[in-house]
């Protein structure tokens, strides 16, 4: 084992293989982004996928991990800077730096092991949970939000891990046609929306966990789903209940056909050997 991983051997024996071989997609690196794909590059991910369509800007400054105010001046994309990032904790990793739309290059995510979803709307999120399900792959949501309560203000948050064939975003109480309807009529009248970079780092330290326990499971409180609850003023991280009633639903979106699976998805055809009639 890699000197540098030897502290997280309890993982397994074969767990610096695993890492070094998965292939994961990050959606957005902003805030929560950006500090999943430093904590995948220090695990050791050896692939990673990295898409966001923007330039780094001020107004960044205060969440974007690795972003310095010589980025800002030249305006480099997140993808350049996410990308030095991981490069600058683990040389060795493969890194995909896509500054585009996901949704202009979603074929892009076919041959990833895990999608994490790092994006400010429902939609978005729907979005993506929908691509994953289409190619069977597990989708790690996580986001924030800070609501005001009279003078004062209440911050949230959520780590998810949808799993095909388990219960979807819907299922869990997560995604409602309310939120989306509520969203869309609301679309760019709502201004920035509120970003701070503590509890982005712990909900990506959260989703990292949900990532390494899938990828080589260290302990016996293993989960197919997950729903992890954030409340940022009491700095709590709890298992959410709707998963008591969640659990035991089968998924009926996606169910079709045209819900699941790849249509152009072709197995690797070995090489024959010897003579062919």
């Amino acid at each position: 084992m890699d000197t540098r991983f030897a502290r997280q051997g309890f993982l397994g024996p074969d767990s610096e293989r695993i890492h070094r071989k998965a292939r994961t997609a990050v959606v957005g690196l902003c805030g929560g982004g950006s500090h999943v794909v430093q904590q995948q590059a220090h695990v050791g991910v050896g692939d990673i996928l990295i898409i966001d369509p923007d330039n780094s800007e001020e107004s960044n400054l205060h969440r974007l991990v690795g972003a310095t105010l010589d980025d800002v001046v030249n305006e480099r994309p997140k993808t350049f800077i996410s990308e030095r990032l991981i490069r600058g904790i683990n040389p060795d990793a493969k890194v995909t730096p896509i500054a585009q739309d996901w949704r202009e290059v979603a074929e892009l995510l076919r041959d990833r092991d895990v999608i994490f979803g790092c994006v400010d709307t429902f939609a978005a999120r729907r979005d993506l949970e929908a691509i994953a399900r289409r190619y069977l792959i597990p989708y790690i949501d996580i986001g924030m939000d800070v609501h005001q309560e009279g003078e004062r203000f209440r911050m949230t948050g959520q780590v998810i891990l949808s799993m095909p064939g388990r219960p979807c975003m819907r299922c869990m109480g997560f995604l409602t046609d309310e939120l989306l309807a509520r969203e869309a009529a609301g679309y760019g009248a709502a201004g920035g929306k509120p970003q701070v970079i503590w509890p982005n780092g712990a909900l990506a330290s959260s989703a990292i966990g949900v990532f390494v326990q899938l990828m080589t499971p260290w302990h016996d409180g293993h989960e197919e789903s997950v729903y992890l609850e954030y409340d940022g003023n009491m700095g709590t991280m709890t298992r959410s209940n709707r998963l008591l009633y969640a659990n035991d639903i089968v998924c009926p979106h996606f169910r079709n056909a045209t819900d699941l699976g790849d249509p152009f998805w072709r197995p690797i055809q070995p090489k024959k050997q010897g003579i062919q009639p």
